[in-house]
Order: C-alpha cells, then structure tokens, then sequence
C-alpha cells in the first residue's frame, strides 16, 4: 500500500518527535520514521511548487538553541503546529524502517563544525542542556620554581660567606697571636735596650772627665788667706743654719790664727773677698770648720770610701796660685798610724797652698781633703778621708 505525503507530512499531529513512536489513524500498523536529511548550519528547508524543497540561507545562530534540531526549521523556533501542505506530486514509497542514530559530539548530527562550536545561552559552547566541565585553571609553576633556585642560590651564597667569614676570623686570630709574639719579644728587646741604655750611661758618668769635674767643682773652691799663711778651701753641705755657707781646710792653714786667739780669717776669689770665721778645729785629723755670710754652691761628698787605681782631681791654690787643677789615681788607702787618722795616698801633683782643697771623683764627689806631700819624693800625696772630717763635725 503506498500513499502520498500529506498535509502532516506522513506524520501524525500526535507522533513523538523523534519518530520512534505514535498513532497511526491513516495508514495501517505502525509506520517506520521518515529519514530526512539534515541541513548544514545556516540552511533551512522550504516548500515549491512541484513537491520538492529548496534550501533557502538562513543566518546560522550564535546566541543558543531555540528547539530540537528536528523540529521547524532549522535554527529558525519552533515547528509550527498545522505545517503547509506540500503540493501534490507524485508519491514516494516507504523507505524501509530503520532507526535514528544516536546524536553524538562531532558525528555530524549536528554538523560538529557548526553546532559544537555553538555557544550556550550563557556563552558557553557545546550542546543545549550539556553542561561542559569546570574548566581548572592552569597553574604555572614557573615563579615556584624560579623562587625555589633563588633561594638555593641565596642559601649557597650565605654558605660560602659564612664560610669565609670563618677562615677570617681564624687568619685574624692567627695574625693577633703572632702580633702578641711580636709584641712580647719587643718588649722583651725594648727592655734590654733600656737597661743597656743605663748601663751606658752609668759607664759615661764613671767615665773620667777632667774637664767636666773641674767645671762643676772650681766655682765652690776658694784661696785662704790666714794672717802670713795661704791654703785652700771648699764649701761643702748644705747651707748654714741662719744663712750662710759651711767650709772645711786644714788646720794647720789657719793654725796661727787659732792659736792668736783670733777667729777670723778670708775667702778670695778673683777679686773678691769674703770674711769667714773658725767655727771648730780638729787638730788630730788636721780638719777646721769655717763658715762665711755669703752664699755659695756646696759640694757633694761621696758616701764610700774610694779604691786603689780610681781617678781623682785635685782642685786648689798652689803657691797661692787660685783654681789650679792636677789629676791622678789613689795609689792607697792608709790606716791611722802613730796618733794620726786614716789617709788616702794619690799621686796627682800638689805644692803648698793646695792644703784644705777638695780631691773629687769622676763622679764630682769629694772623697778627702789634701793634706801634705812626701818631702824628697815625687807622685806621694796624702788626704783626709772626707768621712773623718763629716763625722767629727756634723755639716756633710
């Protein structure tokens, strides 16, 4: 039995959409669906006179889906509910019955190049009611590992300056402990030097110097003059109680004057004059204290007793002749003998009138007080220790 297409289209009003089941009230049992073919995006379908459709361009749809793809028009809302009659034709028979074939992505049911890139409503692509996956957004892991290098790199370098910091101070503790080495031998060299330095000094100061002691020493030394008699004279001590200066001589320089009764004797220099008087007498020792008015430099008087072969100056008035100077050694120290003290025995060359004159050291101190000289002899001369005449009158 075969039959036209109707004003339904072969189709009943109340048929499923996707012909797979419905009434068939015209034609005996049921009807296989009609496979029509499916236009491309951007085409829809339209009835002419002599039973065949024309393609007619349509805009292809970019905003969604109005209805399924197999009712209306294509793209184009909704079928309408009593579609126009097709114009009589010639009528076609049955195509055998076969089923709809699943719609599929990019299958072309629809066209994969048009539908599936189809947008949704909300701007989404893809079919109508399929909801595409949340798309995760992609991490990117280059500044994790940019960072994860610089702080390597960062910790490499600490490590090498904290490295070197270490070997720093380990050279600076080095260099502090061979600078302490360095320090403790110039101290120890310095120190030696220093006593060295002393040691020196004390040789140059025990060095005999003529000239010097007589410079030091002739500004303290005086010429005598007791009555006819002139002998020699020195200060000595510190200075007067009340004033003045304290003198020693021999006593046989003022010995006239002592024995006259008289106390007064004279102290020249140059041309001055200045009176002194006899303060104490020690015969025994030949030894008299006089003490003048005037104010003069007192010499220093040695606190040992001088040795065989030490140097010595002798300082005085020779023949009256005022600020002579001889020098020599001690040839010996003599023991008192036959009632007279303790003398020291020189060999510098005295005369008369050098009685009462200081003999000094090197060192400008006075050891003796000249005496006398050996009569027919050359080269003996003898002195009073200076420490009899200190201890017997109290003035040193």
């Amino acid at each position: 039995m075969t039959a036209g297409f109707g004003a339904g289209d072969g189709r009943p009003m109340d048929a499923d959409p996707d012909g797979m089941s419905g009434s068939t009230a015209e034609r005996p049992g049921p009807l296989p669906p009609r496979i029509e073919p499916h236009p491309p995006a951007g085409v829809t379908w339209s009835g002419t006179p002599g039973g065949t459709e024309q393609p007619t361009a349509v805009p292809t749809p970019r905003t969604g889906w109005s209805a399924p793809p197999n009712s209306g028009q294509w793209g184009q809302g909704p079928a309408p509910a009593n579609p126009p009659a097709a114009p009589p034709g010639p009528a076609a028979p049955y195509a055998p019955y076969a089923p709809a074939a699943p719609a599929s992505y990019g299958g072309g049911y629809p066209p994969a190049g048009d539908l599936a890139s189809a947008p949704y409503p909300g701007g989404q692509p893809g079919w109508p009611g399929v909801t595409p996956p949340p798309v995760r957004p992609t991490r990117r892991r280059w500044p994790v590992v940019l960072a994860t290098v610089l702080v390597v790199a960062l910790a490499a370098v600490v490590g090498v300056q904290a490295y070197q910091l270490d070997r720093l101070g380990d050279r600076l503790t080095a260099t502090d402990g061979r600078l302490a080495q360095a320090q403790d031998g110039d101290g120890a060299r310095l120190d030696g030097l220093e006593k060295r330095a002393d040691a020196l000094e004390k040789q140059a100061g025990a060095a005999f110097n003529p000239e010097a002691v007589a410079s030091a020493v002739l500004p303290s030394v005086f010429r005598v003059r007791a009555g006819q008699f002139t002998g020699s004279a020195f200060a000595v001590g510190k200075p007067a109680a009340g004033g003045g200066t304290n003198l020693f001589t021999n006593f046989h320089v003022v010995e006239s004057v002592w024995e006259g009764g008289g106390r007064e004797v004279f102290l020249e220099r140059t041309d001055q004059r200045f009176p002194a008087t006899i303060v104490k007498v020690d015969k025994t020792n030949d030894v008299a204290h006089l003490r003048t008015t005037g104010k003069f430099t007192g010499l220093v008087t040695a606190p040992t007793a001088v040795k065989s072969g030490q140097q010595i100056v002798v300082v005085g008035a020779p023949l009256g002749l005022e600020d002579s100077v001889t020098t020599g050694v001690v040839s010996a120290l003599r023991a008192a003998q036959g009632g007279s003290g303790p003398a020291i025995q020189f060999d510098a060359p005295i005369n008369p009138g050098n009685s009462g004159g200081p003999v000094i050291n090197g060192s400008k101190q006075v050891v003796g007080i000249a005496t006398a000289k050996a009569r027919d002899a050359e080269g003996i001369g003898l002195a009073v220790p200076i420490k009899v005449a200190c201890d017997g009158f109290k003035i040193c």
